[in-house]
């Protein structure tokens, strides 16, 4: 064979096996992400009418199911029986939005194989269960009821968990949204409408909207002092009106413009209870910046929380920033400047000190069972973060209740319960303070104990506007959640 037909074979090889290499690419590696993308409208219209598993709460009311079409029993729609109060949460799958939420997430446990698909074929042929599974969620009905309803047609969030398993308790999110509306008749005008509203229904404002968390960032701030051995409860600080930034003509006051209390000096559990800002202005600067920066990493910041739906990260800049910006290092030691969380984040911070430093990997899943009802698979709790020590974790929940016995989180007591708090009003350039509270009960707790942390976020003040502060907006939403879980003033 003469060298110009060698070259031809050659390059037809070669050719050959580029082909080979493209089609094997985007049938093996790339096919599955081409199959489940939403925009895929042949898999999508496969999958519309197909029965997917019945999603429960933890008390087992049925918040999404596959009903059959009267005119064609192999027809399903997927309803949602709650409407909006799941809406984030559980999510929705459309023919025309996609799937959002645990629809999404868990969408292959959820579907069913009994259709003449290749994966349904196989399936059935080996002898597995084309029948859909279903899912059993850890959020209590009555919980997610009460936290919805105590936050009204405010915007903002309720993150309820249990600090010693992680599993979510309770997510609302306001303003939500009726997935009811996108799966029937009219539902490509109702998706428009909720994409284009200002209020952003669609947003989980629990998992992927950060929030400035204002002084309830001071429990890190405290956390990183304590484990530094710089603090204690009764350390005394200088108690100026205002704190005078070094490197700079700016200043830190606290909420009511006056010192924190009577007297020239003021101890760290009054600081903390009364949210004094000068006090932690100083704090932050004494802790220094990479023992805040890495406590706040510690309890979460600056990492993806590890939950079955969307949730963004919460930040922190880091510790480099500050080496020649004192003023920012003290005003993000009282959760300000560009210090960002999402109550998700801010749940977890309260249940770490509940839970001796650790903090638990959250999960809204606690169940997959099949057809017959039967549990095949369950969640098992996972520490995800050490966030402080067991003694710090001790000094901060004694100051956090004293938070809520004597200082700016009365509002969130509950009679007979030791409740531990920490407020926070967020300052927001060009709208009112975002109100916050995070907290757990009760104090004290022993194994046998129920527990619960909660955050609660009120953006822009909700509706007190710009007199909003987190002890009168965001700690009475609170103590209604936490009455409800202990069971306070109910038969």
């Amino acid at each position: 064979m003469n060298r110009p037909i060698r070259m031809v074979a050659g390059a037809v090889f070669v050719a050959f096996g580029v082909l080979v290499g493209a089609v094997t690419y985007h049938q093996v590696i790339a096919g599955p992400d081409y199959r489940d993308d939403p925009r895929n409208v042949r898999v999508a219209t496969s999958q519309s009418g197909r029965e997917r598993g019945t999603i429960i709460t933890a008390d087992g009311v049925v918040v999404a199911e596959s009903t059959a079409d009267p005119a064609d029993p192999l027809v399903f729609r997927r309803t949602y029986p709650e409407g909006s109060l799941y809406g984030h949460t559980v999510g929705y799958t459309t023919f025309l939005f996609g799937s959002q939420g645990i629809e999404s997430s868990f969408s292959d446990d959820l579907v069913s194989y009994r259709d003449a698909t290749i994966s349904g074929v196989l399936q059935a042929i080996l002898g597995g269960d084309v029948r859909p599974r279903g899912l059993r969620l850890t959020i209590e009905h009555q919980l997610q009821e009460v936290a919805a309803e105590a936050l009204g047609d405010q915007r903002g969030a309720v993150v309820a968990l249990d600090p010693t398993t992680g599993a979510i308790l309770a997510m609302v999110s306001t303003p939500g949204f009726d997935p009811n509306t996108l799966t029937g008749p009219g539902a490509a005008e109702a998706g428009q409408n909720l994409e284009s509203s200002p209020a952003e229904p669609l947003l989980n404002r629990a998992t992927a909207a950060s929030y400035a968390p204002g002084s309830t960032f001071k429990i890190i701030t405290t956390a990183a002092a304590l484990e530094a051995g710089i603090a204690s409860a009764g350390t005394p600080f200088p108690n100026p009106v205002e704190l005078e930034l070094p490197g700079s003509t700016a200043t830190i006051s606290n909420f009511n413009g006056q010192a924190c209390g009577t007297g020239s000096e003021v101890s760290l559990a009054t600081a903390f209870s009364f949210s004094c800002n000068t006090i932690f202005g100083m704090l932050g600067m004494e802790v220094g910046a990479e023992r805040l920066v890495g406590t706040a990493e510690s309890f979460g910041f600056n990492a993806e929380v590890p939950l079955e739906i969307r949730s963004i990260e919460s930040s922190i800049p880091p510790a480099s920033s500050f080496e020649f910006d004192v003023p920012g290092l003290a005003q993000s030691a009282i959760g300000q400047r560009d210090v960002l969380a999402t109550p998700l984040q801010m749940a977890l911070a309260a249940a770490a000190v509940a839970n001796q430093g650790e903090i638990m990997v959250p999960y809204l899943v606690a169940e997959v069972f099949n057809s017959e009802g039967i549990v095949e698979e369950a969640t098992e709790p996972v520490v995800w973060q050490r966030a402080t020590g067991p003694a710090a974790a001790a000094s901060l929940a004694g100051l956090m209740e004293g938070v809520v016995t004597s200082g700016t989180g009365r509002r969130a007591s509950v009679p007979g319960i030791r409740i531990a708090g920490k407020t926070g009003t967020a300052e927001v350039p060009d709208s009112a303070p975002h109100a916050w509270f995070v907290g757990f009960g009760p104090v004290g707790a022993t194994a046998e104990d129920p527990q619960i942390a909660i955050a609660v976020l009120v953006e822009s003040g909700g509706d007190a506007g710009e007199a909003a502060t987190g002890g009168t907006v965001a700690a009475p939403i609170a103590q209604v959640v936490f009455a409800e879980f202990f069971g306070i003033g109910q038969e």
